[in-house]
C-alpha cells in the first residue's frame, strides 16, 4: 500500500486565525494561540499533541518539568516526530491509529453471506454490507445510523477530504458515541462473536451517559499549553490510577486485537487517557470500516481523566456532565474550590489543580477552558438531537491574584447571583399561578435568559474580585447590571398588557433592595 498523507507534513490541524497546519508546524511556530474546531475536536487534538509531548519528553518530576520549558519541549517533540515519521501516514502499510486486519473480517463476512444469497437482492445486500461506511456530517465523532431519516440535505452522507478524515479519526478514538453503527454479524479480531444487532460502548472521554465536561488551563500559546498540561512520571505514579505508568503511545505499538496483552496493558497506562482506541477503524476509499475497539470502565466504575471533574468523597463517584442550559462558567467556583481550604464542593479536577499551581510562577494570565458535547442515550445508543449541543466557555484569570480573598469574593458574588436566579424563578411562577396557568416552563426560560445576560459581564466580575476600593465600585456597578438583567427577564416573560396582567406583574415584580444595598 502506498504511504501518503503524512500528518507530520500535511496541514490538517485547525488553528485559530491560521487555518490548517501540520504537526511539524504546531511544534515549530510558537505564535499559534489556540486550537480550532468544535469543543470535542479541540479536546481530541489537545490529547494527541499531549501524547506526542509525553512520548517525546515526559519529565521525571516538577524540577525537571520546570527546566524543560515550552521551547525545550517543542525541540524534543520535533526530534520525536522525525524519528517516528513513517508511523504518521494516514494511508499505507502502517496507517496511523488504524487496523488493516479489519479488512479480512469484512471479506470473510461478505463471502459467508454470498454463499447463502440465492437471489439478486440478497447478493446486492451482501456486497453493499461489505463496503466502507459513509461519514455523515463528519464533525460529530459518530457515523450516521443506517435507518436515519433524511429531513434535509445536511443529514446526508458526505465525502470528506483527507484533512477532515484525519480530524475525525483522532476525535473518534476517545469520543465515539455508543450504539449500533459499528460493524457487526461477525467474529471480532479477538474472537468474540458479534451479533447482527451488536452495540458498542461509548468512548471513555464522552462516557455512557450525557457527556463529560472537560476542563483545561490554557495560556494563549499552544506550546505553553502543552508544557503546562504535561504530566511528570512522579505525578502519574502518585495518582495511583495507572498501574502500568506512562506506557507507550498507540502508534508505536498497536494492539492486534481488542483483548491481547498489548491492549490489556495499554488500558492501564496514562497514554490510554490521551488516545483511547475506543474504535478500531480503517479508512478505505471515501468511507471507513468502523468496529468496536478497546472497552473501558465508566467514571462510576473507576475511569479517571485529569480533565474531568470528579467527586470521590461519597460511596459513589460523581462527575460533572455537559449541560447546554448551565454554561460551564457557572462552575468556576466549584472548579477552583481547592484555593480555599475552608471551601470544597467535593468536585475536583486534578489537571486544573496541577496546572494552576504551575501557572502561578510562570504565567501572569491564564484561562480556564471548559467544554464538551451533550448527547442523548437510549438503550445504549447515543445520538445528538433536540436540545443537545456543544458547550464551551473560557474565563481568564490573573494567576498571581488567585488567593483566598479573591476566591471568597467571587464565591460571594456567585451565591448572590444564584439567589437572584432563584428569586426570578419564584416570581415568574407566582405571576402565572395567580392567573391559573402553569408557569414552570416559562420560569425556567426566564431564568435561562437571566444567566445568558449575566454571562456577558462575568469576565468583568472575575477581574474585579480582588478586595480594594476601586474593585468594590466596579462590583457595585455590576450588581446594578445583574439586577437589571433579572428585571429584563421578568418583563420579557411576564407581560402587563391587560389590567389583570398588570396587577400580577406589580405584585410579583422582583425587589432587589437588599442585594443592591449589600456591600459587594
Amino acid at each position: 500500500m502506498e504511504n501518503r498523507f503524512n500528518l507530520i507534513d500535511e496541514p490538517w490541524i485547525p488553528i485559530t486565525d491560521q487555518g490548517r497546519v501540520s504537526l511539524r508546524q504546531v511544534f515549530s511556530q510558537p505564535e499559534f494561540r489556540s486550537l480550532g474546531g468544535n469543543p470535542v475536536q479541540k479536546i481530541a487534538l489537545l490529547k494527541l499533541l499531549l501524547a506526542i509531548a509525553q512520548a517525546a519528553a515526559t519529565p521525571k518530576d516538577e524540577q525537571e518539568w520546570q527546566a524543560l520549558g515550552a521551547q525545550g519541549l517543542a525541540k524534543h517533540c520535533l526530534a520525536y516526530l522525525e524519528k517516528w515519521h513513517d508511523h504518521f501516514y494516514l494511508y499505507g502499510d502502517k496507517p496511523f491509529l488504524q487496523m488493516p486486519q479489519i479488512l479480512n473480517l469484512i471479506e470473510t463476512r461478505t463471502k459467508k453471506k454470498l454463499v447463502g444469497a440465492k437471489i439478486k437482492s440478497k447478493i446486492d445486500e451482501a456486497n453493499t454490507l461489505g463496503e466502507p461506511k459513509g461519514f455523515g456530517a463528519g464533525f460529530y465523532p459518530d457515523l450516521p445510523s443506517n435507518n436515519n431519516t433524511f429531513l434535509s440535505h445536511t443529514l446526508q452522507k458526505k465525502t470528506l477530504p483527507d484533512i477532515d478524515k484525519a480530524l475525525f479519526l483522532v476525535t473518534v478514538m476517545n469520543f465515539a458515541l455508543g450504539g449500533k453503527r459499528v460493524e457487526a454479524d461477525m467474529v471480532s479480531l479477538g474472537g468474540a462473536v458479534l451479533g447482527n444487532k451488536y452495540s458498542a460502548k461509548a468512548g471513555p472521554s464522552i462516557g455512557g451517559y450525557v457527556g463529560y465536561l472537560h476542563n483545561f488551563i490554557f495560556t494563549g500559546s499552544i506550546l505553553s499549553d502543552l508544557w503546562l498540561n504535561l504530566l511528570s512520571h512522579k505525578t502519574i505514579e502518585d495518582t495511583g490510577m495507572w498501574s502500568e505508568g506512562l506506557g507507550r503511545p498507540a502508534w508505536e505499538n498497536m494492539p492486534q486485537t481488542e483483548n491481547d496483552d498489548t491492549a490489556n496493558n495499554y488500558k492501564k497506562t496514562y497514554f490510554s487517557i490521551l488516545i483511547a482506541l475506543s474504535r478500531f477503524v480503517l479508512l478505505s476509499g471515501e468511507g471507513i470500516y468502523y468496529m468496536d475497539g478497546l472497552s473501558y470502565f465508566s467514571t462510576k466504575e473507576g475511569w479517571f481523566e485529569p480533565s474531568i471533574i470528579l467527586n470521590r468523597t461519597g460511596k459513589e463517584i460523581k462527575t460533572k456532565y455537559v449541560d447546554p442550559e448551565r454554561r460551564p462558567w457557572r462552575e468556576l467556583v466549584g472548579l477552583l474550590s481547592f484555593i480555599s481550604a475552608d471551601t470544597s464542593s467535593g468536585f475536583e479536577s486534578l489537571g486544573l489543580k496541577i496546572s494552576i499551581e504551575r501557572a502561578r510562577d510562570n504565567f501572569p494570565l491564564i484561562a480556564v477552558w471548559s467544554g464538551g458535547l451533550k448527547v442523548t442515550g437510549n438503550s445504549g445508543d447515543q445520538s445528538v438531537k433536540q436540545s443537545d449541543d456543544f458547550v464551551e466557555s473560557v474565563v481568564w484569570l490573573d494567576s498571581e491574584g488567585l488567593g483566598v480573598p479573591w476566591f471568597n469574593l467571587l464565591k460571594q458574588e456567585m451565591e448572590a447571583l444564584d439567589s437572584l436566579a432563584k428569586n426570578l424563578y419564584g416570581r415568574v411562577m407566582g405571576y402565572f399561578k395567580d392567573q391559573k396557568v402553569d408557569g414552570a416552563k416559562v420560569a425556567a426560560q426566564a431564568t435561562q435568559l437571566f444567566w445568558q445576560l449575566c454571562e456577558r459581564d462575568f469576565q468583568t466580575l472575575v477581574d474585579n474580585c480582588e478586595p480594594s476600593e476601586e474593585t468594590n465600585k466596579v462590583r457595585q456597578q455590576l450588581r446594578r447590571k445583574f439586577s437589571n438583567y433579572q428585571q429584563q427577564a421578568y418583563d420579557f416573560y411576564c407581560p402587563k398588557g391587560t389590567a389583570r396582567q398588570l396587577d400580577c406583574w406589580v405584585q410579583h415584580r422582583p425587589n432587589n433592595f437588599k442585594y443592591l444595598a449589600q456591600e459587594a
